[in-house]
């Protein structure tokens, strides 16, 4: 006898008793750390890409900032409702004195770091450390780009032509091509993007094709909790920032902290 083809109801208990006992062990992790550590920033990302926020928790996590002999702090970037509320949102429910601003100013892309570090070190360790990267399609160019009829080439020291079996891959893309003695080569100029155009997928692809990076990936620091006085120090205006283009809130790293 056939099986019946009809929905069949399936239980999520299990996925959510595991969602929320991740979500408890975030809470006291936050809450074991802002116990620990005389200091306590609320930074946003720009350009969110995992594999240099990696970057950043590893230097973080494993103390090679130059900050201190060992690890340097804790750094945090999971639910901001999680996050707010390990913190407290209110002068009644802050988990120290103070710590309900903090949580004010978790908005957009924003995660939470630790340290007892000095603040003017820290924060000028933050303030150098950026990553060039690709663009994705809906940001913004920030330069013209235009390839000339001729040998298309990376744009690398020497330019280096393109191989033969990426010549169809370039046509896909819009350009106008041939191949001369094994080289993809423009026939007419192509303009690949103008700077402020918003980039559609198939520029953003041969910017990277061609190697050319248009973003940069910065952590900045926008304020900072001190648990001697409870006082909250504004680093940069508190402008919340939307999700990077590109990027799902869910697909971020949910926690990350050694």
């Amino acid at each position: 006898m056939p099986k019946s083809k009809r929905a069949k109801v399936v239980s999520l208990t299990k996925t959510g008793k595991k969602d929320r006992l991740r979500k408890e062990d975030l809470l006291k992790q936050i809450q074991d750390n802002a116990n620990l550590w005389e200091y306590v920033y609320a930074f946003r990302i720009g350009q969110m890409r995992n594999s240099h926020l990696k970057t950043v928790l590893g230097v973080v996590n494993t103390g090679i900032m130059d900050l201190a002999a060992n690890a340097d702090a804790r750094m945090f970037f999971g639910k901001r409702a999680v996050m707010s509320k390990a913190l407290g949102t209110s002068p009644e429910t802050e988990h120290r004195l103070g710590l309900h601003k903090i949580a004010q100013r978790i908005k957009g892309q924003t995660g939470l770091f630790f340290t007892s570090f000095a603040p003017d070190k820290t924060e000028e360790w933050f303030e150098d450390f950026n990553a060039p990267d690709f663009a994705r399609a809906g940001n913004m160019a920030d330069r013209d780009v235009v390839l000339p009829v001729g040998p298309i080439s990376r744009s690398t020291d020497p330019p280096e032509p393109f191989p033969h079996n990426m010549d169809p891959q370039l046509r896909t893309l819009g350009l106008k091509t041939t191949l001369v003695k094994g080289v993809p080569t423009l026939t007419s100029e192509h303009i690949v993007c103008r700077k402020g155009d918003t980039l559609t997928p198939e520029q953003a692809q041969l910017l990277k094709l061609l190697l050319i990076q248009m973003v940069t990936f910065r952590v900045t620091l926008h304020a900072r909790w001190d648990s001697k006085t409870g006082q909250i120090t504004d680093l940069k205006p508190d402008e919340a920032q939307d999700t990077p283009v590109g990027m799902d809130e869910d697909e971020a790293i949910s926690e990350m902290s050694g």
